[in-house]
């Protein structure tokens, strides 16, 4: 009996779209041609971006891209040590006058304790012992506030003026006192840590 050589079928081979015949090894070629088809299509669909920030991983240190990543980056450094340092001395500011706000309320408290002490002139002796637990209290007061940095602005009659702590709310004319010295003082003023939160007001001479 004859055999038809179309009706065969090949026992290691395969037919492609067409109806030829090809082998195992030219699928594993086409494969691998597959592959590295794939391959070339990642790396074309690479943005401008990524091309750029894989040029800066592997540049050598002459080249312009690479000096120019250096120099972002030092910049970026130094921009992030001053928020730093800013950072810390506003924390340090922070905590170093927590207390301005409740010790400036308690100022009204000295005015009171310095206006009641300022009134104690023609007092008889029944009222001394009165006025000395006044100006005892102002001082245990005020030793109370000094820990926490709260103190005195300098003041006296007869000194000079100084518009950085003292502050002028009229004038008179002693002759006794030079011109622009402090002819009497109004209410004092304070300094917390160095800070003023209320001059001393003063009345001023002028010759």
């Amino acid at each position: 009996m004859t055999k038809d050589k179309n009706n065969e079928v090949p026992i290691t081979g395969l037919y492609d779209d067409e109806g030829k015949i090809f082998n195992e090894a030219q699928g594993e070629n086409l494969d691998a041609t597959d592959e590295v088809g794939e391959e070339e299509a990642t790396e074309v669909s690479l943005s401008q971006e990524e091309l750029h920030a894989l040029c800066l991983e592997s540049v050598c240190p002459e080249c312009d891209v690479f000096k120019e990543a250096e120099g972002i980056r030092l910049r970026a450094l130094a921009d992030a040590e001053n928020v730093k340092k800013r950072l810390f001395r506003e924390n340090e500011e922070m905590k170093k006058y927590a207390g301005e706000s409740v010790l400036a309320d308690l100022l009204p408290v000295l005015d009171n304790l310095d206006l009641a002490l300022a009134h104690t002139g023609n007092l008889d002796d029944a009222c001394k012992n009165f006025v000395i637990g006044v100006d005892m209290t102002r001082k245990l007061f005020l030793d109370a506030v000094k820990g926490h940095g709260l103190v005195v602005v300098p003041v006296a009659v007869g000194n000079d003026f100084d518009p950085e702590v003292h502050e002028a709310v009229g004038t008179v004319q002693e002759p006794e006192l030079a011109d622009n010295q402090i002819a009497q003082i109004i209410q004092g003023g304070y300094l917390l840590k160095g800070r003023l939160i209320r001059p001393a007001k003063v009345m001023v001479n002028k010759a």
